[in-house]
This record gives C-alpha cells, structure tokens and sequence, in this order.
C-alpha cells in the first residue's frame, strides 16, 4: 500500500530525469541519495525509461516515479515496472482516472484554471503547474492559489536553483520539478559527482527556505 504523495513532497523537491541508457539508472539514483534526495522522476521521453523505473525501483530505497505519461496505457507500464507515482505534462481524464482505478498516485500536470477545475473534480488537489516559468513563474502560482485555496502546486518546467527559492517561498507550493538537479550533460557525460553536488545544493536551498 502505497503512502499517496507525502514521501513524494517531504524533500519539497523532485527530480526529472530523461535517461537515454537504462544501465545509467543505478549510477544516477545512488549520486542523487549521496546528494540526500532518495526520489526520482524518470521521464517516458526514451525507450529506456520502463528498465531504468524497473532497475531503480527494485535495486535501491529511491522512491521513483514515471513522467511524461500521456495515456492510460502508459500508467499501466510504469506501474508495472515499480513506479510508485504518475506525473503527466498536463491534464488527461482518462489516465487520472486510470491512476485512480489502480490506486496510483498522480501528481497531474495544469495550465490554468480550467484544468485545475478538471483536477479538481476528481478530487485531486496536487498538481503539476507546467511550464511554470512559461506560465508566468510565481506570480501565476500566486494569482491561481487565490481561487484555489485547497491546491498544492508543483511548479515545474524552467525552475532553476536560482528561481526555487521564490516557489518554494509561496504557501501553496508543495515542491518544486525540474532537471536542473539531473542535466543533461550530466547524464550523458555520465558526470555523476555533478547531480551529487547539484542534488545536495538544492536540499541546501530548501533547507534554507524553511528556517
């Protein structure tokens, strides 16, 4: 049984990760544990996203999720492969309702107010705003919280180290996404002390924001 979001928000950061080689997937999960965030968005962006989900989740303690998911029959593979929760780029009736036939946690993806409602409506208050810094950044997270009082945001999509304090600094914002924990010249030049060093300062940042 599957503990909904908590352990998914509590380092109030998430990591997104587009892995081209499965077999990359242990060197990054673990450089990101020595940074101290055991947690991993694996985007389904590759064919080598299902082994890379499978391999962290039965190889290590690193509570992974699959993103980029945009059909139901996506939330089944991911499952199958020991995701632990969906994040998707924006809102889809059918793979939200998919995700809660299966009791998957879904952190779904909203633009604006009317996919919020849609959120709403399946009584599903944490969600995903992307592309938040294209949306507007966190003055939009500020002026979508006044209707929504009950929504936790996830703002991701442009979020840098720099720009995550401001989120994470707004009471509605739950976490912050993005991959500038985990770049991509990072993972393709296999540089794994770099997401150790960039995962550690960003628990840093947000150690910061909550004193």
């Amino acid at each position: 049984m599957h503990d909904g979001l908590d352990s998914v928000l509590a380092r109030r950061l998430i990591p997104v990760i587009t892995l081209g080689d499965p077999d990359f997937a242990i060197g990054v999960a673990s450089a990101l544990v020595r940074g101290g965030l055991p947690i991993a968005e694996i985007t389904f962006r590759s064919d080598a996203a299902e082994q890379a989900i499978r391999t962290i989740a039965s190889q290590t303690d690193v509570r992974v999720g699959a993103g980029t998911i945009i059909d139901p029959g996506l939330v089944d593979q991911a499952a199958a492969a020991g995701a632990t929760f969906i994040v998707t780029p924006g809102f889809s009736g059918p793979v939200v309702e998919r995700c809660l036939e299966i009791d998957m946690p879904v952190i779904p993806g909203v633009g604006g107010a009317t996919d919020i409602m849609s959120a709403l409506s399946y009584g599903l208050t944490v969600l995903k705003l992307f592309p938040a810094e294209s949306l507007g950044g966190p003055q939009t997270v500020k002026a979508l919280s006044g209707p929504f009082p009950q929504v936790r945001f996830v703002p991701t999509g442009g979020v840098t180290a720099t720009t995550a304090p401001e989120y994470l600094a707004i009471d509605s914002v739950a976490a912050v996404g993005g991959s500038w924990i985990t770049p991509a010249r990072a993972i393709t030049s296999r540089r794994l002390e770099e997401v150790e060093l960039l995962a550690a300062e960003a628990v840093a940042i947000c150690a910061e924001d909550e004193r």
